[in-house]
């Protein structure tokens, strides 16, 4: 495994003859697999539930067919990019045996072409060729993230519960500044801790209270 300062590149040799290579394009619904297997010249490709015992004997299926073309695998490495997944199957293979590597999403170089075609199939073969330079120790191709352990992952959780509440409360702020402002209401900041008291008193600049409508809009009652 690369030191944590550095995972823009492999600091261990490669060997691809005796290396089996695996990359996972993963969605919520499917994985989709693909492989450099020594010996075999087709790349094998294999669409896979969100099971990861399907994956280890798929995997264990490719290096069996290796070692029928006589190559000996002293390496399996399996690579994936970070998503909603998190690290769990990083940690699982791991604990396994097996090489697990979480792709930094955006340091993956992707081609500029103005109408770039987009697949899993062709995000799978991008993967590989990045991967593939990634252990071959050239830097430039993307960065490994840092696989944190179950307790430091857990401990990101109440940040981004944080972070999800900020949102949905900035989310309720503007839907009360945009119903006030329908009626001239302007000035009036629902974010300050007498805003439920000042609310009541206010007033359109037509002299009117606030519909009734508009208190449901604003979530008081």
């Amino acid at each position: 495994m690369p030191a944590v300062d550095d995972l823009s590149r492999s600091v261990t040799a490669l060997n691809q003859d005796s290396t089996l290579m695996t990359v996972i394009e993963m969605s919520k619904s499917s994985w989709l697999v693909a492989g450099m297997v020594p010996g075999i010249e087709r790349h094998p490709m294999k669409k896979l539930d969100p099971d990861p015992v399907a994956l280890l004997n798929l995997v264990s299926r490719w290096r069996c067919e290796a070692e029928r073309k006589q190559r000996r695998i002293d390496r399996v490495a399996v690579a994936f990019e970070a998503g909603r997944d998190g690290f769990w199957l990083a940690r699982w293979l791991q604990e396994r045996g097996i090489e697990a590597y979480v792709i930094h999403s955006t340091s993956v170089a992707v081609t500029r072409e103005h109408r770039r075609a987009k697949t899993d199939r062709l995000d799978t073969a991008m993967l590989m060729r990045v991967f593939l330079g990634w252990l071959r120790g050239e830097r430039g191709h993307c960065r490994m993230v840092a696989i944190p352990t179950f307790e430091e992952e857990d401990a990101k959780r109440p940040s981004r519960e944080r972070e999800s509440l900020v949102g949905e409360r900035t989310r309720i702020v503007n839907r009360m500044k945009g119903a006030l402002a329908r009626l001239g209401i302007r000035g009036f900041k629902p974010e300050l801790r007498r805003a439920p008291k000042e609310l009541s008193a206010l007033l359109t600049p037509e002299g009117q209270p606030l519909p009734p409508i508009c208190w449901k809009r604003c979530g008081a009652r």
